[in-house]
This record gives C-alpha cells, sequence and structure tokens, in this order.
C-alpha cells in the first residue's frame, strides 16, 4: 500500500472500477456469443425445413 494515509481509498476504488469495467465487458461477450449462437441455430432451423418443403416437392412431382 502507499504511504499517502490509512484513509485514503482511491487504490481500492480504483480496482473496484476495474473490476466492474471487466464485468460488463465479460457479460457483454457472453450476450454477444448467446445472441450469435441463437441466430446460427435459428438460421439451421429454417435452412433444414427448406430442405425439407424441396424434399417434398420434388417426391411430390415426380409421382404426378
Amino acid at each position: 500500500m502507499s504511504d499517502r494515509g490509512w484513509d485514503d481509498d482511491r487504490e481500492y476504488h480504483d480496482a473496484v472500477r476495474r473490476a466492474e469495467r471487466a464485468t460488463r465487458f465479460g457479460w457483454a461477450a457472453i450476450g454477444g456469443t448467446t445472441g450469435a449462437l441463437g441466430c446460427a441455430l435459428i438460421a439451421a432451423a429454417v435452412f433444414c425445413a427448406v430442405v425439407v418443403v424441396a424434399c417434398v416437392y420434388v417426391v411430390v412431382a415426380r409421382q404426378q
């Protein structure tokens, strides 16, 4: 600790500020990753639905 005085809490408050900033960044990264994975999952589901509809269309078209 520095020799500024026993009641000087600047270093503590600075450390708390850095920890809060790191926490906000961490939650933003978690939220961004979750959002990206959600979008990818929705895109994959839509792609699979399109493939199924296309296959059904081909099967029905061949039977006529």
